[in-house]
């Protein structure tokens, strides 16, 4: 049994704190881990071998690093250079699964799931592999705790443990839901799947040839480098985009469902975050420095600042480096709203937190103005920035903590804490990390264009343009 861990999303049902460029996947919203970490190490003792990770091609490095966090070395991270949907996705960690001449169980996962009993989840999904290794894709149910119209519904024949599915149905208005709730017979739909891979990809061949032969033309094609498998552009770009559930599960003959009740939730709002949250005597859910007076059934989540919240009950605060979000929760699911105007306006919330994370590191935008640009730099040990030049800007560093090797010119400076060195403007450059703690910098950018599209590369471990 291997586990195909979906990381995918654009992040923006949590946004200010979840973002296109950082999303909830890689965020530790119910733990001391991330939701990424959380779904290997809940299903780690089931695997027989490492996991496969299939990853939007801009998150590659944070995926690789937290799996390095949690001491999971993954068989593979399959880099999608475009979205295609669940299905394609799936087919391509089913082509890797077999590629070696295998036949595995694939456990597919989304990678951004709260489970809060790991351990009945571990034992369903046990149950279910008699039905996988027989040659049924089985999907995991949730038995519904009320009329949730956020998700679609499973209807299943009667029966004790894996049972036939009778059809899927999409989301319900109050009423339908109230009524699949009460039949007995509806459960939630997961996003959760089991199946052998070939039997995956003989459903894909019968039901969307054309997705199969896109992925398999991907596939072949693909570049690999260390853990990356980056998937062909051009053949994945021409495949369909649709989900497992359009693609397959609503037209073989093979669906089969499994009801389970193991505390799940798919952290799809900040009322979904708040549910599963630890809370107060009065239902309050704060994160980070927060100080409530009179609040019943809040939820704060402060970054670095106080959050003093009086007299607010149902409400939600969230409060980042450049954005605060104050709803309702009844209305949080209005925020892809919020992000879709941000977008529209071209504006770079809905993208990018103030601190932005590289393959190398990170670096957090602490001010600005015109001509100039303070930033604080990690850089992590043993990694370098590019060599770089920049047409419009300046630079100034100076070592907060840690050791930093700069190349400027056909110069090599070693600095340490407290020194400095000034980048003129057309000078060729590089910052590395000699040592084996973080290495942290103040950059002061200085100059009449300071936009990161000024940055012109000569030579990149990452292999960035």
């Amino acid at each position: 049994m291997i586990p195909v861990i979906l990381s995918g999303g654009s992040g923006t049902r949590l946004w200010p704190l979840s973002r296109e460029a950082y999303p909830k996947q890689f965020l530790p919203l119910a733990g001391k881990n991330t939701m990424l970490q959380a779904t290997w190490q809940r299903v780690a003792a089931l695997a027989s071998a490492a996991p496969i990770l299939v990853a939007n091609e801009d998150h590659r490095f944070m995926v690789a690093e937290q799996l390095r966090e949690v001491d999971c070395k993954p068989a593979a991270i399959l880099l999608e250079p475009v979205g295609r949907n669940t299905a394609p996705a799936i087919a391509a960690a089913a082509l890797q699964a077999t590629a070696d001449g295998e036949d595995p169980l694939l456990l597919v996962l989304p990678s951004d799931h709260v489970i809060a009993d790991a351990a009945a989840f571990r034992s369903a999904v046990s149950q279910a592999a008699t039905a996988a290794e027989a040659g049924r894709l089985v999907t995991f149910g949730i038995v519904p705790t009320g009329p949730e119209t956020g998700y679609g519904y499973i209807k299943a024949t009667a029966g004790e443990v894996v049972r036939d599915v009778e059809r899927f149905v999409e989301k319900p208005d109050a009423a339908t839901a109230e009524g699949y709730v009460a039949s007995g017979e509806y459960f939630w739909n997961s996003g959760m799947f089991l199946f052998r891979a070939s039997r995956y990809l003989a459903e894909l061949e019968r039901h969307a040839p054309a997705m199969l032969t896109a992925c398999r033309a991907a596939f072949a094609a693909a570049r690999r480098d260390e853990d990356f498998v980056r998937l062909d552009k051009a053949a994945f770009a021409a495949c369909p985009a649709d989900s497992i559930d359009y693609a397959v599960m609503e037209k073989t003959a093979d669906a089969a469902v499994l009801p389970i009740a193991v505390g799940w939730n798919d952290v799809g709002s900040w009322s979904a975050l708040w549910e599963v949250a630890e809370q107060d005597g009065n239902g309050n859910a704060h994160h980070g420095d927060v100080v409530a007076l009179d609040c019943r059934d809040t939820l704060a989540w402060g970054d670095r600042r106080l959050v003093a919240m009086i007299g607010l009950q149902d409400v939600v605060v969230v409060d980042t480096d450049d954005s605060v979000l104050v709803a309702h929760k009844d209305h949080v699911q209005d925020v892809k709203t919020v992000v879709a105007r941000l977008k529209a306006a071209g504006r770079p919330e809905p993208t990018f937190h103030r601190k932005v994370y590289r393959p190398w590191g990170a670096y957090d935008s602490i001010d600005m103005g015109e001509r100039f640009q303070v930033k604080r730099i990690t850089v992590n040990p043993g990694a370098a920035l590019s060599l770089q030049m920049h047409h419009h800007r300046a630079e100034h560093w100076i070592v907060v903590s840690g050791t930093a090797e700069v190349t400027r010119g056909e110069e090599v400076l070693l600095l340490s804490e407290n020194q400095s060195t000034y980048i003129p403007l057309g000078v060729t450059h590089r910052l590395r990390n000699p040592g084996k703690v973080p290495l942290e910098l103040i950059e002061v950018q200085s100059g009449s264009y300071l936009g990161e599209d000024d940055i012109v590369r000569f030579e990149d471990v990452y292999g960035r343009a």
